[in-house]
């Protein structure tokens, strides 16, 4: 195999060394000596060649991919033929796959795996939208290039929506890893089927490591089939319970649970990445860049110093050290003269809490059986913490269940900021969305509900900022997707709304 180093294919790519092997093709570093640049060139293996199926999906490959133009999706640059044996010329992409760097790293920091993901699910935005399933996302097929950012790779088994064409029903393809259930199956692949398996890169990303092992791929593609990912908050516990809800619903194993568009999911990532970033006030690496990305609702959620230009953000410390030297003067003055000190209001002005009805307070159990304890739903809004709403009991402390919760109706609605939350069974984890002016959304997660705030561990006192980026709504909810430690139900003795 390495006599064919130094070959040029077809009068002009020179192989000079090989990068990677599979059992269809192997990939090359070479050189496009007319216009002088590194390329990868994709060379079918000489004894599959004479295969006219394997021949043919691999000229599907390059057709597919030629068709897509996108910044985090590997560019088909050339194809061609030496000898009788097919190759694809690809950008080339100095770095490491994402394999490699969780493989390096173990566990990626929440925000930088958050922000793959988001690039991955563009990437695959773009495909699908051409009618082109990937079919086999891994992190194996997604490069990471010397500026950090994602870029997919290896559409080798991918085919068009329109063409049932080679890999037709009944036909399982893919690395079983990240395989979803119904293509473990041999049942049809949609774009859903690749959001499945990029929400198991990302439960890698988060953990280190794939959920499911087994003695062989098809034990592994079977536990796929049948059994629940492990609890990321478990063995991640930073990890809050909205990118929980994000990953349990990109690997819902029932079609009508998962998300159904690329659209879906990418929302609610951006919304995840901009939450992490209000929470832990920092970002680095590609999070910083995919911050900056984000549309700009969501966007207004982000610290300003992580959503600004550099440039910017020195000029503006410049402005700050001018202002905060007044400052010093007029308070040192001040004080001199006998002044006193001046009350300073928050940043954000004073919270007001919002007045609600009697009957403001809603069980909330979608996916359950409709009811969660409604007699005592009141309890929780009537200024008494010596009363509570209870969840109700679910053996073996799990909900078996996305969550349940309790809505709160604040008509006519405000831009809210803040939920208090007291309870007596503290440690169980929640997500906060709002809703609009119109009737309380029927399910959640949903395009009605809009998530503006978690915690992973709620307090006896918990307070949870609202990142509504000051737009009125009428519903707020709190959806409980894990129970305290040790417990089989949540208590709420009182939740106060701030606007």
């Amino acid at each position: 195999m390495s006599t064919i180093l130094g070959t040029i294919l077809n009068g002009r790519y020179r192989l000079e060394a090989r990068i990677g092997t599979g059992g269809m093709s192997s990939v090359y570093r070479a050189l496009d000596e007319t216009l002088e640049r590194p390329v990868a060139i994709k060379l079918m293996n000489r004894e599959i060649a004479d295969d006219s199926d394997q021949l043919e999906r691999f000229r599907r490959e390059a057709r597919a991919v030629a068709q897509l133009s996108h910044p985090h999706i590997v560019g088909v640059i050339d194809y061609g033929e030496d000898q009788g044996r097919p190759y694809i010329v690809l950008e080339y992409v100095e770095g490491e796959t994402l394999k490699e760097r969780i493989r390096r790293k173990g566990e990626l920091d929440v925000a930088e795996a958050v922000a793959y993901a988001i690039e991955i699910a563009r990437a695959l935005g773009a495909a699908h939208a051409g009618h082109i399933v990937h079919r086999d996302v891994k992190p194996q097929n997604v490069l990471i290039d010397e500026e950090g950012s994602a870029k997919v790779t290896d559409f080798g088994i991918a085919r068009s929506l329109d063409d049932d064409g080679l890999t037709a029903d009944g036909r399982v393809l893919g690395t079983t890893d990240y395989v979803s259930p119904e293509q473990a199956l041999g049942h049809a692949v949609t774009g859903q089927s690749d959001l499945y398996s990029l929400g198991i890169v990302l439960f890698e990303m988060l953990t280190g490591g794939v959920p499911f092992r087994g003695e062989n791929q098809v034990a592994v593609a079977m536990k796929h089939v049948r059994e629940d990912l492990p609890d990321v908050q478990t063995l991640r516990p930073e990890v809050s319970a909205s990118l929980a809800a994000v990953i349990d619903r990109a690997t819902a194993k029932d079609l009508h649970e998962r998300y159904r568009s690329d659209e879906e999911l990418i929302d609610d990532l951006e919304h995840v990445l901009a939450l992490e970033a209000a929470r832990t006030g920092s970002a680095t690496g590609e999070a910083t860049a995919v911050l900056r990305s984000l549309p700009e609702a969501t966007l207004q959620r982000v610290p300003l110093q992580l959503r600004s230009h550099p440039a910017w953000l020195a000029i503006g410390a410049m402005l700050a050290v001018v202002v905060l030297a007044a400052a010093i003067i007029v308070v040192s003055d001040r004080t001199h003269r006998g002044t006193g000190t001046q009350k300073t209001a928050s940043s954000g002005g004073a919270l007001t809490a919002v007045g609600l009805r009697s009957d403001a307070a809603h069980d909330y159990d979608p996916l359950g059986d409709g009811a969660e304890h409604p007699e005592q739903k009141a309890f929780a809004i009537d200024g008494n913490p010596e009363t509570t709403w209870t969840t109700e009991s679910y053996d073996g402390g799990d909900l078996g269940k996305a969550g349940v919760g309790l809505a709160l109706d604040a008509a006519p609605g405000a831009a809210f900021r803040q939920l208090r939350v007291r309870t007596p069974t503290p440690g169980f984890a929640a997500s906060v969305y709002v809703a609009g002016a119109g009737p309380l959304p029927k399910t959640v997660p949903s395009p009605g509900w809009r998530l503006v705030g978690s915690a992973v561990s709620v307090g006896s006192r918990q307070t949870i900022g609202l990142a509504t980026a000051g737009q009125r709504a009428r519903w707020v909810l709190l959806w409980i997707t894990r129970l305290p430690p040790g417990q089989n139900r949540a208590e709420i003795s009182e939740l106060t709304l701030y606007r």
